[in-house]
Formats: C-alpha cells, sequence, structure tokens
C-alpha cells in the first residue's frame, strides 16, 4: 500500500488556485487535478460520506448536515456517530486487501464510534450546571490527554462561530487549522497510519462572511481577510506536503464544494407560518417550533432546504407554494429526488433548491423580540437549520466585545451566563453554498501527485473513493 495523506481543504476551487496560493499551485502543476461534481447537496457531511463510501445519500443516508427525525420529532443536526453513514467505508474496503491497513480520520465528520484507527474530533463536555466545556473527543482514549499535553487545547472558537477565522489576541485566524495540522504531525509520527484524512476548514469562514473573490481574479476579493485566507491555507497546505513527502507518504489534496456569492436570503418557514403550517409554542415568553405539531415546516441547510409534511395533503399545495416564490430555482419531488440519489427516508418530502445569489434561513419567528435564547448564541444543536449568522458579533450591540469579555469574566466565576452575542440578520452573510454547481472554475478539486496512469478532468463526488483506493495500491 502507498501511505497516503488526504488534505481536505474546504471551499477551496480551481479559481482560486493562482498567484495568492504557490504551494498548492506548484502541486497542481506537478500533478494532476481533476474538477468533482459536488455532492447534492454540496455540503460538509454529504461530500465527505460520498467520499468515503463511494455512495450517494440513497445508500449512505447522509441527505445534509442534518434532517428531521420522524420517530423523534425532532431536527438532528450535526451528530457525530459514524453509525449513521450506511456502507463500508473506504479504510474498511481497504482492510480486505490489506489487513494491516490502519486509518486516522483527523476532523472529518462522523468520526466518533468509526471503525477508523485514530479518530480526533470536536467534541465539547456539558456540565450538569449547564455550562459548555470546550474539548476534543479522541480514539484510543489516551490520544486525547497526550495531544493536548503536547499541541495544548484544541483552540475550539477557532474552530466555529464569531472568532473563527478571526485574528484574536489569543490566537491567529488559522489557528484551528493549524492545530489541525500538527495533530496530522503528531499522529503520523506516532502511528503512521497508511491513510491520513486531515481537515483544514480556515478558507470556509470568511469565504461565507464576506463571500468569494470575484470570478478568476483570486487577487479581487471584496475583503482583504479572503485574500489573507488564501495565503494562511497555502502556507499550512504547503508546509504539510513538504513534511509528508520528506517521509514517503504521497499527497492528495480535495475540497467538498466551492462557495458562491449570496445576497438573498429566503425564510420558508416564515413563508410557511403565513399560510398557518407552523406550529409555535412558547416557552418563557419566547417561541419554539414545534416540528412535531406543524403541518409543514423547513430543516434549512445552506442553499438547500428539506421540506417535511406532517400533514400529506400538502403536498401539492407546497410545492406550488414554493415554485412561486423567489429565491427558489426548483423544487424536488419523488421522481427529481431518486435521478439525484436523494430518495432516502431522512430526505425531505420535498427539497427546495435556492436560485443564485439566494440561501435558506431557519428562522419561523416574525418578530425577533421573540427568538429563542439559542437564536442568538453559537448553538448549532439546538438550532432546527444551519445557522451561518454565528460567524458574526450583532453589528448592533454596543460593546459587544466588552460584554463578552464580561460573560466570560461570570463564567470564571461560575456563574451562568448566556454568550447571546449572534445577529439576526441574514443579510450580513455573503457567500453560500449547496446547490450544485457547473462552473468548472467554481467546483471542488481533487489533486494528485504526478504519477502513472491518467486523470479525467472531471469525475463525480461517488468516484473519489475509487481515485483514493487506485492512489493507494
Amino acid at each position: 500500500m502507498n501511505r497516503t495523506a488526504v488534505i481536505n481543504i474546504v471551499g477551496l476551487t480551481g479559481s482560486l488556485i493562482g498567484p495568492a496560493m504557490p504551494n498548492i499551485a506548484r502541486f497542481a502543476a506537478r500533478g494532476k487535478m481533476a474538477r468533482i461534481v459536488p455532492a447534492f447537496p454540496a455540503v460538509t457531511c454529504t461530500a465527505q460520506s460520498n467520499y468515503l463510501t463511494g455512495q450517494n445519500p440513497a445508500h449512505h443516508g447522509i441527505v445534509g448536515n442534518g434532517w428531521y427525525d420522524r420517530a423523534l420529532a425532532e431536527v438532528q443536526f450535526w451528530k457525530q456517530s459514524n453509525h449513521l453513514v450506511a456502507g463500508p467505508k473506504i479504510w474498511e474496503q481497504m482492510r480486505r486487501a490489506d489487513p494491516k491497513f490502519t486509518c486516522a480520520q483527523l476532523f472529518w465528520w462522523f468520526n466518533m464510534y468509526s471503525t477508523a484507527d485514530y479518530s480526533i474530533t470536536p467534541r465539547p463536555a456539558y456540565p450538569a450546571d449547564g455550562r459548555k466545556v470546550f474539548d476534543i473527543y479522541a480514539w484510543p482514549a489516551n490520544i486525547r490527554p497526550e495531544i493536548k499535553r503536547d499541541l495544548g487545547e484544541f483552540p475550539f472558537p477557532a474552530f466555529w462561530g464569531p472568532a473563527a477565522g478571526v485574528p484574536t489576541r489569543h490566537s491567529t485566524a488559522d489557528a484551528a487549522s493549524r492545530w489541525i495540522a500538527a495533530s496530522a504531525k503528531w499522529i503520523e509520527n506516532r502511528h503512521r497510519p497508511t491513510l491520513n484524512l486531515i481537515y483544514l476548514p480556515h478558507l470556509d469562514y470568511n469565504l461565507q462572511r464576506h463571500g468569494p473573490p470575484v470570478a478568476g481574479q483570486t487577487g479581487g476579493a471584496t475583503n482583504p481577510a479572503v485574500v489573507q485566507d488564501l495565503a494562511q491555507i497555502d502556507a499550512i497546505a504547503g508546509d504539510l506536503i513538504a513534511w509528508f513527502q520528506s517521509r514517503g507518504v504521497q499527497i492528495i489534496l480535495l475540497s467538498e464544494y466551492g462557495i458562491a456569492p449570496v445576497d438573498a436570503p429566503v425564510h420558508l418557514n416564515r413563508l410557511f407560518r403565513q399560510k398557518g403550517w407552523i406550529a409555535v409554542r412558547e416557552e418563557l415568553g419566547l417561541e419554539l417550533l414545534d416540528c412535531g405539531a406543524s403541518r409543514a415546516f423547513a430543516v434549512a441547510d445552506h442553499q438547500v432546504a428539506h421540506i417535511y409534511l406532517n400533514d400529506p395533503s400538502l403536498a401539492g399545495p407546497a410545492r406550488e407554494l414554493l415554485e412561486g416564490q423567489p429565491g427558489i430555482e426548483f423544487v424536488l419531488g419523488d421522481a427529481e429526488k431518486a435521478a439525484l440519489g436523494i430518495n432516502h427516508p431522512r430526505a425531505g418530502d420535498l427539497i427546495a433548491v435556492a436560485a443564485e445569489r439566494a440561501w435558506f434561513t431557519y428562522y419561523y419567528w416574525m418578530d425577533d423580540a421573540l427568538a429563542p435564547d439559542f437564536a442568538r448564541c453559537v448553538d448549532i444543536h439546538r438550532k432546527p437549520g444551519y445557522d451561518p449568522a454565528e460567524l458574526f458579533l450583532d453589528p448592533h450591540m454596543p460593546l459587544v466585545k466588552l460584554k463578552i469579555l464580561w460573560r466570560l469574566a461570570r463564567k470564571a466565576l461560575g456563574f451562568r451566563m448566556l454568550m447571546d452575542v449572534i445577529p439576526l440578520d441574514a443579510s450580513l452573510v455573503k457567500g453560500s453554498h449547496g446547490r450544485r454547481v457547473t462552473a468548472p472554475g467554481e467546483q471542488p478539486v481533487l489533486i494528485c501527485e504526478e504519477s502513472g496512469g491518467s486523470m479525467p478532468e472531471q469525475i463525480d463526488s461517488t468516484e473519489v473513493a475509487a481515485v483514493l483506493r487506485g492512489a493507494m495500491t
């Protein structure tokens, strides 16, 4: 087996590879690059599951980053058990040919209780007093104390939230990706896995905040932070490429999706509420979406939304309503879901796909004063949909950074506090993904080192697993 490190650079597309990314550009020029027809939806959990199983959501079941569990009557987002992903994973397939094959899975999703030999993934602890303590999960369990002793604590606030991709007094803008890269070296030094799966998220943050660079003009980004991000992730990737190659480990670079400019948020649950289809219950003076009691509701996930119908008689009216709504490109019913390979029981009865420059919020309240308390917090599991506004501090909150320091001080003293500093203004978001992009320069990429054989110019996301297997044998 050829020992291999797969570096997943989130948001990387062909149009971004240029002068601002000299290390990746040189690697691409020396090797072979294929465009990837993105997974549908083009979101993290689905893309990674396609890559690691060689199947589509109809088979592996990962229809998005989250979905509605009909038995529990709850929306489940960002769950981590690998048991949710049906079908054999690439490392399980490779072990059939070589029982000595080992795999490290570093911050790829669905990383808990997998059959990978070594795993590290973000996993806060939630003590009974209501606190949230940043931490990681690792397998074997002894990895967690040992790697934290050697590398320090994982910089969790730099992984997701308003501090992600932003330099602070305590960390660099790319701190999370740097820590993950260091963990890849740590695992290699100690365990020498046959396959090392490495996730570098740094590009994801400011591309969602500020939008991507002007098409074909890497230096023409609307915000200098985006150009700086390109250089920062290139430096991290370049260091990993050189380090692994010095140890005889071949490198494969890939990405999951490209991020497109957006400026038109679409509030599907507010639309359904106006029709009387949404059920909301009051809790402590605030409104909570009651999915189990709603006739119809949307689980928003970037530019795709799963529409669940507890009342089947709404199938026709709901589709007609959605198809007439500005910001929606098309709606999938049973036949269309089957054609796209997403006809799985977890999928919505209907699936809405956003038009260009549009994306879907999960918002269901009509008055911000009645929004639930978690809406203004970084709370990825409680929200019934994906919320990119978590990348921002509320620009209308006076002295917001001082308020954060005060609340952190209260937390350190053992008092309860609510870090409710996230805006409810969806117009702040300038980049999104999820639609199947067809423009060649905006598709995700796979780049292999130069070797024998050929690489087609374009491969499907479900063909990535076969490319990885072929590179290792």
